[in-house]
């Protein structure tokens, strides 16, 4: 499955956010977008969601048209950057709400052992985010959006995170992105840059260098 986006117009208070945006995303891919604060990437997952609507927009799946938002086909799961899940949930019933087993859970996360009934509002601020990409990265949709994923996350649950998205990526398209760019690049197969409404794709740290987004001589560790 291929997905692809074009044509957006998006502003607010006179001032233009997304205008001249192409982004391509496949099954088996990690497609990974950058961009300084303020570039329009939350704009463009929620475009792509469905949740914000701009002045003009083409989605297409496999070179269809779509014309209805793409979370009323129920085909997309989103990871926004606020919280996800409600305060009176208990992390438990949030795994069952997934259909997720809680000791394949436990599997990867060993830590939440003593959780299972505790509220979502006694996580801390990154075992929260952990369990919430987690749940989205597992549910039953074909495109998966992840807006900040590794948010407040510990360095060794960014790597089973990293982990899970390059497993679940067979079967699903994975969109991403995230302050932590080095994260991003280590993972995505496609990457784009987003700055001054415009989107382009990056094929080498040099790009992003004369884009000016990572200093001169920049080596990824």
């Amino acid at each position: 499955m291929i997905l692809e986006i074009d044509n957006i117009e998006l502003s607010f208070d006179n001032k233009t956010i997304l205008r001249g945006v192409y982004l391509s995303a496949e099954s088996g891919k990690i497609t990974g977008i950058l961009g300084r604060n303020g570039s329009g990437k939350t704009s463009l997952l929620s475009i792509l969601f469905g949740s914000l609507n701009p002045k003009f927009k083409s989605i297409r799946i496999d070179g269809k048209f779509i014309k209805v938002p793409l979370f009323q086909r129920n085909q997309i799961a989103y990871l926004p950057q606020h919280r996800l899940l409600t305060r009176n949930m208990k992390v438990g019933s949030c795994l069952k709400l997934f259909n997720i087993d809680w000791n394949t859970f436990l599997n990867d996360f060993e830590h939440f052992k003593t959780f299972k009934n505790q509220y979502t509002s006694n996580l801390s601020g990154g075992e929260l985010r952990l369990l919430e990409t987690y749940l989205i990265l597992h549910s039953d949709k074909s495109i998966i959006l992840l807006d900040e994923p590794f948010s407040n996350l510990a360095p060794l649950y960014v790597s089973k995170i990293k982990d899970i998205i390059q497993t679940q990526k067979i079967d699903k398209i994975i969109l991403l992105t995230d302050h932590l760019y080095e994260e991003i690049v280590s993972l995505s197969d496609d990457l784009y840059f987003l700055k001054n409404g415009c989107s382009k794709l990056i094929y080498n740290m040099e790009d992003l260098e004369s884009e000016g987004y990572l200093p001169i001589n920049y080596q990824q560790k």
